[in-house]
């Protein structure tokens, strides 16, 4: 039995955590949300590269053997240099799902809503310069979801708020006739239904969770980490309100929590 760290800026990895409990759910869980510094989407470079640092030291320092790190802006700007400061632990990154959109559009006219510093990452523009040795000829739609985390993190889920802001972020995709829309930040699934009723249910949404988890039962496999047992613990720190974090955990996922313990801590991070 593993225990597996999983951090974001907030609550949108608990998109992530919610699969890997699908997926490997006889495991411990540490999941950590940055509260108190969300959104990091509109953060320097600078900022993000270095407190995901100090995140990943601190879930290590609480026994995790593996990290998740669920936010797309994070895996970015951090990622490589997060993996080679760790270079004994397995980390699993979060990117947008760009080239299973373009295996799956038929009209090859796709949409990426994501974080503005995700966007405009070396990492995003590598995962678009990879697309050249694929066989296609697709039409990307980029837009920055600015405001949409903070609403997220707030509950403001199904409001007046969130669908006037979304439907100016999805109208340029619109008028461009998308048929596939890219999820590129782990908090915006929980806004999928919205989005859905937005776009019409033509539109395929693209949420890498799923890939995302399967890469870590890889990864575990390989360190020999892999196990099946009874289902085990998950602890949610927050650094800035755990009750809160524990609320929204109940509301946005609440079946992941059947079948495990649940512990809950608000803790500083410096």
């Amino acid at each position: 039995m593993a225990t597996i760290g999983v951090f974001d800026s907030g609550i949108g990895g608990l998109t992530v955590l919610n699969e890997a409990l699908r997926q490997a759910p006889s495991h411990h869980y540490v999941y950590l949300a940055d509260s108190a510094n969300a959104p990091y989407g509109e953060k320097s470079s600078e900022w993000v590269a270095a407190r995901s640092l100090d995140l990943c030291h601190w879930l290590v320092r609480e026994g995790c053997q593996a990290l998740i790190i669920a936010c797309n802006t994070a895996t970015a700007e951090a990622i490589a240099h997060i993996r080679h400061e760790m270079p004994a632990i397995p980390i699993i990154g979060i990117e947008p799902g760009v080239k299973p959109a373009v295996h799956k559009s038929q009209n090859h006219k796709i949409g990426v809503l994501a974080t503005q510093n995700t966007l405009k990452s070396d990492k995003f523009k590598a995962l678009l310069d990879g697309l050249e040795g694929l066989d296609h000829n697709c039409e990307l739609i980029t837009q920055a979801g600015l405001g949409l985390v903070p609403l997220i993190e707030s509950g403001a889920l199904n409001t007046p708020e969130a669908e006037a802001l979304l439907r100016e972020h999805l109208a340029p995709m619109q008028a461009a006739e998308i048929d596939t829309l890219v999820l590129g930040c782990t908090h915006y699934p929980f806004l999928a239904p919205l989005i859905k009723k937005i776009i019409g249910p033509d539109v395929e949404i693209i949420d890498t969770s799923e890939a995302v988890v399967k890469q870590l039962c890889r990864k575990l496999e390989e360190h020999h980490l892999l196990q099946s047992a009874p289902p085990r613990i998950i602890h949610l720190y927050s650094t800035l309100d755990a009750e809160a974090l524990l609320a929204h955990a109940k509301q946005l996922i609440p079946a992941a929590f059947e079948q495990h313990s649940v512990q809950t801590s608000t803790v500083f991070i410096s």
